[in-house]
């Protein structure tokens, strides 16, 4: 039995679709051919040369990294930079580089999802959910095929909302409808009117998932033409967005929740500002960049909000009723390739993964 690396990076877009990466991006297949088998994984937050010559040694054809090594456009390869050299040694012995970005920001058991569980969080949920990610079918069944059909869309993917799975609503009616001479009608007789109970059965489903929601509806649906309606939906999905927020165990004071920061992430230092709040309880967090989330954490009431890569003037937003610790970038996402790991070993057997020993943070600390 052999794995595709496209049945690899399908798995790992079951988990974060490319459609939730921000237009900015580019995450996907950056380099190698996706038919070809997997001999071998490994994992890491950045593709850099040092990556591209660990999963040669490894006997690694795929390279799955959090950050694109391709992120702006390249016009020429001659080696003049580190990801035009990485790029070359990739292609030169055949490995193949994906990347899992601001899709795997904006997920469910994605990057702020882990950062939240290596601090502890309970009742976690996304700081900031995003809108026009839903979609609404509007169909029309005979009454008799209403189940049969439902059930296919729900094993496609509709009617999942939060906690509650096969989520539908239906109401019945009247169809009527005229086959044409060339009709080839599951009821009635073509050129005659005919009228048929119906049930109108309503589903919201991720809008990614639409060609297999369609599918779903024709292959399950007795008519030749069947009639439905698809609505972009304004609704925010709780399961998509940016940034997490949850609350400690217990109460820490600042100094102590600075430590147990340090400690839980594994830092060398914490960069962060004076709050007027006596504990903290509430921790929103971002990883990467997520300074634009600082206003966000105010709102949604937070103790605290850790994140990387806060400019100087920045830190003025706190306006001391928030702590905001800045971790680091890379310090922030390292444990990312733990998810790719996690996720891609439950999954395939016939393969090795590799957790990535290279480190590939460009910044370096002196106390």
């Amino acid at each position: 039995m052999i794995t595709t690396i496209q049945e690899v990076t399908q798995l790992l877009e079951q988990l974060a679709p490319l459609s939730y990466q921000e237009n900015y991006d580019n995450a996907g297949l950056q380099t190698g051919n996706a038919k070809e088998e997997v001999r071998g994984v490994l994992v890491t937050l950045d593709c850099t040369e040092d990556v591209v010559e660990e999963a040669i040694e490894k006997g690694c054809n795929l390279i799955v990294a959090h950050h694109p090594v391709i992120f702006k456009g390249l016009k020429s390869l001659t080696g003049r930079t580190y990801v035009e050299r990485t790029i070359i040694k990739a292609i030169q012995h055949n490995i193949a580089i994906y990347a899992s970005h601001t899709n795997l920001d904006s997920v469910l058991n994605g990057v702020n999802t882990k950062i939240a569980n290596k601090l502890g969080l309970q009742n976690q949920k996304i700081l900031v959910s995003k809108p026009q990610t839903l979609m609404q079918l509007v169909a029309f069944v005979p009454i008799p095929e209403t189940e049969k059909v439902l059930a296919a869309l729900h094993s496609a993917g509709a009617g999942n909302i939060g906690e509650y799975s096969n989520c539908s609503f239906q109401v019945q009616g009247t169809g009527r409808f005229k086959p044409s001479d060339k009709a080839n009608p599951t009821i009635g007789e073509s050129g005659k009117p005919e009228e048929v109970q119906e049930h109108r059965i309503e589903v919201v489903f991720p809008a990614y998932l639409q060609n297999k929601i369609m599918a779903a509806l024709k292959e399950a649906h007795p008519y030749e033409e069947v009639a439905h309606y698809l609505y972009s939906l304004e609704n925010r999905n709780q399961e998509v967005g940016i940034g997490m927020i949850g609350e400690l165990s217990e109460e820490l004071s600042k100094d102590d929740f600075l430590n147990y920061l340090k400690y839980r992430m594994q830092l060398e230092g914490v960069r962060y500002t004076e709050t007027d709040s006596i504990g903290i309880k509430k921790v929103a967090v971002c990883g990467g960049a997520g300074s634009f989330l600082i206003k966000d954490a105010l709102r949604q009431g937070a103790d605290a909000f850790v994140t990387g890569d806060v400019k100087y003037h920045e830190f003025f937003d706190s306006e001391g009723k928030i702590l905001i610790a800045d971790i680091g970038h890379y310090e922030s996402e390292v444990f990312t390739k733990e998810i790719f790991y996690d996720t891609i070993t439950e999954n395939f057997t016939n393969f090795a993964v590799y957790l990535s020993e290279v480190n590939t943070n460009p910044i370096r600390y002196t106390y």
